[in-house]
Parts: C-alpha cells; sequence; structure tokens
C-alpha cells in the first residue's frame, strides 16, 4: 500500500513506515491542484497543519483508507467527509503539547520584555536600552482561553512565574479548574475585561473562529498583550491591527496566521503578505508550536504507527470513532470477541437481517462499549459489503442497509463475570450468539443460536448442525482425516436427546468445498457451514 507524506514528520517515523513495507512518498510543499491529481495512487495521506484534506481530495483519493494529522487539531480533515467515505482519521494530540506549551510562554516573556526587538535593534548596532521598558509578568493577570491540555500546562507554567490565572472555556469541569488553581471566568467578557495577557489554546472551529473581533477587542484592558499559538483566525487579524495601531492592545505575538503563508517556500519565492508584518508590536513566528526536536520526533513516530495499524486493520483511536474513556490494549480482546460474534451470521445463515440487538452484561455494563457495538457490525457486514468496512463507516453502511440497531446492558450476570449476546432478527425468527472472556484474554462462544457452548474461537471452525444418533462424529472426523485436515478441538451441543445437535470443529487449516460437500453428504447433517475468525 502506498502512503503519501506532504509535510515535515521525524524521518523516523517515515522509516518506520518503510520497514513494515508501505511505500512512502514524501512530497513537500505540494499545492492544493497538484496532490488533486495524485491523490487516487495513495491508500493513506500524512500531514500537519498546512496540507487541507478536504472534499474535493477525499472525493479523488477513492484508495485512501487513512488520513493521519502529526499534530493536536484536525481543522484541516474535513472528517465529516472522511467519515462518509470510510476513512479513518486519526492524529497525535498529546505528542506535542508541551512544545506548544512553551511557546505560547516564550512568546508571553518576549512581548511583555520585548526581547525580539531589542534583539533585532542591538544587531544593527543600536543598544540605547530605554527603548524597550518592559513590565514583568509578576502580580499580573493571565487570561487563558482554551483551559484543555495545553492550555492546562500554559496555566501552570504561568502561575509559576506569579501570575494570577483566570481562564474561560465552557466545556471543563469545575474540578479541573480548581485542580490547575484557576479562576473560572462563564463569559469571555470577564476574561478580556481583566486580563494583562490574554493567550488562546482552543481547537478552531466555526465557534471560536473570530471569537476574539472588534467588539471583544474593546472589551480589553488598556495595553493588553495577547498570544495566539493555537490556531490562525481565532483573533479577527484586521480588528487587532487596528487596536494595536490605535495602542489599546500593547503587543501580539501571533505563531499562527489566517490563512497561513507557504512555510517551505523560500523568501524569494514568498508571496505572502500581511499588515501586521509591518507592526513592531508585533511578533510573527512561522508556526513553530511543535517544531522542538522532542515534538518532531514525538508526533512522527507516532502518527506513523497509528497510519501504519489502521492500514493493518487494527483498532486504533480514531478522531471519527467514539471515544474510549479506557487503555486500548485492555479492550483488544473484547474487541476481538466482539468482531468474532458479528462474523458468524452470515457465515452460517442466508436470511436477511432487519434488526441487530446487543446485549452488554456483568462487568460491561459498566464500561462504554460503543467500540465494541461497532465491531460487531464490522465482522456482521465483512462478508456482505464489497465496499471497505472499518470501525469508521461500519454504522452508517448498516442505516444504509435498513438494519435496526438496538444496545442495552444489565449488570447482573449468574455464570459468568462478563457477557456479550447478540440476536439477529429476521422475518421468520430470531438468532443470538453469546461470548464471554476469561481471565482477561481467552474468549469463548458460550451460546450459538440456541445451543451452550464453551468454545474457544479458532481461525478455521467447521460448524455442523446435525441430527442427534451415533455415528456422526466418527464419520465427520474420517471425512477431515482424508482430507488431511487435522483437528485441534471438537465440541458438541445438544437441547434435549434425539433432537438437533451443532458443533464446533477446530481444525489447522482451511477446509475445501469439496470436503465440506462430503461431510454435508453424510446421513443425519442437516447443515455444514466454514467459519473464519
Amino acid at each position: 500500500m502506498k502512503i503519501i507524506v506532504t509535510e515535515r514528520i521525524a524521518e523516523e517515523g517515515i522509516q518506520y513506515l518503510r520497514d513494515k513495507g508501505f511505500d512512502v512518498d514524501v512530497k513537500y510543499g505540494l499545492s492544493h491542484g497538484e496532490l488533486l491529481d495524485i491523490i487516487d495512487e495513495y491508500d493513506a495521506i500524512i500531514v500537519r497543519s498546512v496540507t487541507r484534506v478536504n472534499a474535493e481530495i477525499i472525493e479523488k483519493g477513492k484508495n485512501l483508507k487513512v488520513a493521519g494529522r502529526a499534530g493536536n487539531g484536525i481543522d484541516n480533515i474535513d472528517v465529516s467527509a472522511c467519515t462518509a467515505k470510510g476513512i479513518i482519521v486519526v492524529n497525535t494530540p498529546e505528542s506535542n503539547i508541551m512544545a506548544a506549551a512553551e511557546l505560547a510562554v516564550g512568546h508571553a516573556f518576549c512581548l511583555f520584555r520585548n526581547i525580539p526587538q531589542a534583539n533585532a535593534a542591538a544587531r544593527r548596532g543600536d543598544f540605547r536600552r530605554n527603548r524597550f521598558l518592559g513590565n514583568e509578568l509578576e502580580g499580573k493577570t493571565a487570561g487563558i482561553i482554551g483551559l484543555g491540555r495545553i492550555g492546562s500546562i500554559v496555566a501552570t507554567k504561568l502561575k509559576g512565574c506569579g501570575m494570577r490565572v483566570v481562564a474561560y472555556d465552557p466545556y471543563i469541569t469545575d474540578e479541573k479548574f480548581k485542580k490547575y488553581g484557576v479562576e473560572k471566568c462563564e463569559k469571555l467578557e470577564d476574561l478580556l475585561v481583566q486580563a494583562d495577557l490574554i493567550t488562546l489554546h482552543t481547537p478552531k472551529t466555526s465557534e471560536t473562529y473570530g471569537m476574539v473581533g472588534e467588539n471583544e477587542l474593546k472589551l480589553c484592558k488598556e495595553g493588553v498583550r495577547i498570544v495566539n499559538a493555537a490556531r490562525g483566525g481565532l483573533v479577527n487579524e484586521k480588528a487587532l491591527y487596528t487596536a494595536l495601531r490605535e495602542g489599546r492592545v500593547k503587543g501580539a505575538a501571533i505563531d499562527v496566521l489566517d490563512p497561513e503563508p507557504g512555510y517551505d517556500k523560500k523568501p524569494e519565492e514568498q508571496t505572502y503578505t500581511n499588515p501586521l508584518l509591518e507592526l513592531d508590536s508585533v511578533i510573527i513566528s512561522p508556526h513553530l508550536g511543535a517544531s522542538t526536536e522532542e515534538a518532531n520526533y514525538n508526533v512522527g513516530t507516532a502518527v506513523s504507527q497509528l497510519v501504519a495499524a489502521a492500514l493493518e486493520g487494527e483498532m486504533v483511536a480514531a478522531v471519527n470513532m467514539p471515544p474510549m474513556q479506557a487503555d486500548l490494549n485492555g479492550l483488544r480482546p473484547y474487541i476481538t470477541l466482539a468482531e468474532m460474534l458479528g462474523k458468524i451470521y452470515y457465515q452460517s445463515e442466508k436470511e436477511t437481517v432487519q434488526k441487530i440487538e446487543i446485549e452488554y452484561s456483568g462487568d460491561l455494563a459498566d464500561k462504554e462499549t460503543k467500540v465494541f457495538s461497532l465491531s460487531v457490525l464490522k465482522g456482521f457486514l465483512d462478508p456482505v459489503i464489497k465496499e471497505k468496512v472499518n470501525y469508521v463507516n461500519a454504522e452508517l453502511m448498516l442505516r444504509n442497509m435498513g438494519i435496526e440497531l438496538i444496545e442495552s446492558k444489565r449488570s447482573h450476570l449468574d455464570k459468568y463475570t462478563n457477557l456479550i449476546t447478540v440476536k439477529y432478527t429476521t422475518k421468520k425468527r430470531t438468532q443470538s450468539v453469546s461470548g464471554t472472556i476469561f481471565a482477561k484474554e481467552e474468549m469463548r462462544i458460550v451460546d450459538f443460536f440456541g445451543y451452550k457452548l464453551d468454545f474457544e474461537p479458532t481461525p478455521y471452525v467447521v460448524a455442523i448442525q446435525n441430527i442427534d444418533k451415533p455415528g456422526i462424529i466418527g464419520r465427520i472426523g474420517t471425512v477431515l482425516g482424508v482430507a488431511g485436515v487435522n483437528i485441534a478441538a471438537m465440541q458438541w451441543s445438544r437441547n434435549r436427546k434425539g433432537e438437533k445437535a451443532v458443533a464446533f470443529v477446530s481444525v489447522d487449516q482451511d477446509v475445501s468445498n469439496e470436503t465440506l460437500d462430503e461431510i454435508r453428504k453424510i446421513d443425519g447433517v442437516l447443515k455444514v457451514s466454514l467459519l473464519n475468525f
């Protein structure tokens, strides 16, 4: 499979992908049109903050399976369009947060002490220090807009400088404000009127774009300083320019612009202009938020690992999947079991399903189970959908087929500590399969369409329904033996003597259709299916 990397990431990340056997093309500085011309060749794309993976790119990228953002945000990736096409979107929200936070704090120091301006003057031979009289952070009020992962680090560091810290974030609990010793502002206006320093740390959305504009800047304290090292456009640049010219805002440090310039272009090739570049009171850096050796290594290797895992069909913590509140590794046995319970139906039955009910019992009743349900659906749809089915688009595909999905939980369970039951309803009947996990990792199928079992699923299983009478087991074993198929494990189950029974026969290899037909010819055998897990 082919992967295109359009912006700089750590070489270790690119090498990791190549070592995994992927064909990786590194093409920095592509225009949108150039990317559009070649995107159909690739199974995955890795970007940072400049390349826009929009609906046009997604539509043209007919082979795209994964879009990876090396960094925190996803505002340059159309997540909705990706989800509709079944494209997994991954990012690395934890990998560069320290670098971004430290840059914001560094910009604050530069604003209060005029460090870049003094350095530039000294290099011109001007050492008149009285021109660069600054202010101390100690005792001042810092206003943080967005108290998430980065904002909370900034709060801690600014408090360490002796600043009083207030913050506005309507999505953060009171407990987190208390944890960081930050005073909560119920409204943005409450922050603006008291902050000597305003620093923004929110994603760019329709709600936050331009959130600090002309009216907001008029509410700010005279002489406020503003840092935006989050996303371009959170502060209206035209309004900021006017406020700086009028002296209402004393200084601004901007790491992100709206729109962004071409960061890979040489100066003689650069056509970017911005009035803010004309003002000595403005510090502008070329989107350095994640530009540390540590962050570059972290985001590059992390996104490469996520993209590789997603292409290999593994469950990953994707942006366009339900949030997982527990360690993914701890969930893997349940994810695998759930997918197996989904795979069983169309490998053994042919009737069209109208409704799927998934019940989580015992310990699972206290867990976030959405990811398990997606696993059931992925397994269920794999045999019958020609398009790629993954954890991102499985529920959408189910709805498109007109199949109803119901999820339920019950905490009481007599025999097992946990149980997943999947009920398949057709026009004629409802059939169910159930599975459990023993000792955290041991999977068992314990109910197969009404027959009680205790069977460990393996890659190749011959499922047989037969009349409960002597001799059938031996004949089945003989047919498999003649075909050179070794039996690894076998379990029969019946509800009442002399009626129907089912068997799960675990074998070491795939079984040919000819061999399955020989088993079907045995007197008393009613049905034979090969289940691939």
